[in-house]
């Protein structure tokens, strides 16, 4: 009998029904072959520079990110309801993102705590009172979902600044239709292949008013970022520049970009760059990676940023508890999804309670990310708790603690052969004038046994999304 939530087997070991032919597939098709189609994909992702820059390693800097061959299947009736859910979350945190830099009327009723937002280190002051093109401020959202022993999905962690990730959807989804395309002849699998042009039409939709034909760019830090892999596929999937803050300019509250030809205005910009390095004359003045002048010209409507300076306020790990009152404030709706619970250190009994049962938590930084700045309780050393207890007692504000929860399990090739591992799923939500969710995201999965850390600064890979179409 299974402890943990498998997404292809039952608790009797018997395979779900919505993985039942792939199972065939995998049971009729020769280990040796199975073998030559992973190793395939693992030269094709090196052909073709599908790498992570893992900041602080020393060889190279580079590395691949392990890709499985194991899809995670999700049923249609099971996607509709995720859709619903994610669609109606990212709805209200546009709201609240429209409110607490307007009227700020969830702050005036209570219903957020005033300080817990406005002293907010990703807050930006120069946003208040500005209005943004459709009242949209992240274009962009990845919400983190995870699935625990009870078969329900829980929101872990949302994502509105600049959420990556999504190009290894893609390329994911391109690998298993070349190595298993009788897989994609027999089943109902959702296409993703239209997110880049999905993207291109809400940034377009985005563009300052009056614009017929705007210009779109995408902005990099450059070469030497993380992301730079998908900065640059994104930019080449929609047939867009990629520019680094150096290629561009600002005149007379305009942004233009540097070509052969000349200058040539640029009206929408898919910005890849923290919000403190957008624009030396306003936020980090020791910057080189914006451009002066960016934020006055989006002040005055001749420019759009995508997502807006000051999203990630809406996604900080502070923040998050309250998004659920935020869909009921907003939107007069229980929330379909729901998040974990959740420990406030800043409360005197949630820190106390989280103190005692350091052992059995996971606790986090309010702003840390990419799986740093934790403390997984049950994988950690007596050692390293007493460690992470100074650093709570120091600044009990900034941290969270969440139960451990049993994250769900797929089967995933490793050295040993197929054995379940962790995974997570972040789906891709794109905001215009309507939301598109887009079907399935990206599966991450924590290779190390026993790992519930899925993240690929951390080691971990990713999974083809499979989102069945139908009834089913």
């Amino acid at each position: 009998m299974r402890n943990d939530y498998d997404e292809m087997y039952g608790r009797d070991g018997a395979v779900r029904p919505h993985y039942g032919a792939f199972d065939d597939w995998l049971q009729s098709t020769p280990a040796l072959q199975i073998e030559h189609k992973r190793r395939e994909a693992e030269i094709a992702f090196h052909r073709v520079g599908i790498t992570f820059s893992v900041y602080g390693e020393d060889a190279g800097n580079e590395r691949l990110i392990p890709f499985d061959l194991v899809p995670r299947i999700v049923p249609a009736a099971e996607w509709r309801v995720l859709e619903t859910g994610l669609r109606q979350r990212v709805h209200a945190l546009n709201l609240f993102l429209g409110d607490v830099y307007g009227e700020q009327r969830i702050l005036r009723e209570g219903r957020v705590p005033r300080d817990l937002v406005l002293n907010n280190s990703a807050y930006r002051n120069e946003m208040r009172g500005l209005a943004v093109p459709g009242g949209v401020y992240s274009h962009i959202s990845g919400i983190d979902l995870v699935r625990a022993d009870d078969g329900e999905y829980y929101v872990l962690e949302d994502n509105l600044r600049v959420p990556s990730g999504v190009s290894y959807m893609l390329e994911n989804r391109r690998m298993m239709a070349r190595l298993i395309p009788e897989m994609f002849a027999r089943l109902p699998i959702a296409p993703v292949e239209r997110y880049p042009d999905a993207l291109l039409e809400i940034l377009r939709e985005a563009a300052p008013a009056g614009i017929e034909q705007p210009v779109v760019a995408v902005l990099t830090p450059g070469s030497a970022n993380s992301a730079y892999y998908e900065h640059a596929f994104l930019a080449q999937q929609m047939g867009v520049e990629l520019v680094e803050g150096a290629d561009l300019f600002v005149r007379d509250d305009t942004v233009y970009a540097r070509t052969t030809r000349g200058p040539q205005r640029v009206h929408v910009i898919y910005r890849r760059i923290n919000d403190d390095y957008l624009d030396p004359n306003v936020f980090r003045p020791e910057s080189l990676l914006g451009v002066p002048g960016l934020f006055n010209a989006y002040r005055a409507g001749r420019v759009t940023l995508a997502n807006a300076p000051g999203s990630g306020v809406g996604d900080d790990k502070s923040v998050y508890p309250y998004v659920p009152e935020m869909i009921r404030f907003y939107l007069s709706e229980e929330p379909i999804l729901h998040n974990v619970p959740t420990y406030q250190l800043r409360r005197p009994d949630d820190l106390k309670y989280t103190l005692e049962h350091l052992a059995e938590l996971v606790v986090k930084e309010v702003h840390g990310a990419g799986g740093y700045g934790m403390l997984v309780g049950p994988a950690s050393s007596k050692a390293e708790i007493e460690e992470f207890r100074a650093r709570i007692l120091a600044t009990p504000d900034n941290y969270i603690a969440q139960p451990t929860l049993a994250l769900s399990t797929c089967p995933t090739f490793v050295e040993s052969g197929l054995a379940p591992r962790h995974i997570d799923l972040r789906p891709y939500i794109l905001c215009g004038r309507r939301i598109h969710v887009m079907p399935g995201g990206l599966t991450r999965v924590a290779l190390r046994e026993g790992s519930l850390v899925v993240n690929s600064s951390q080691g971990g890979g990713t999974k083809d999304t499979w989102v069945l179409e139908g009834g089913a």
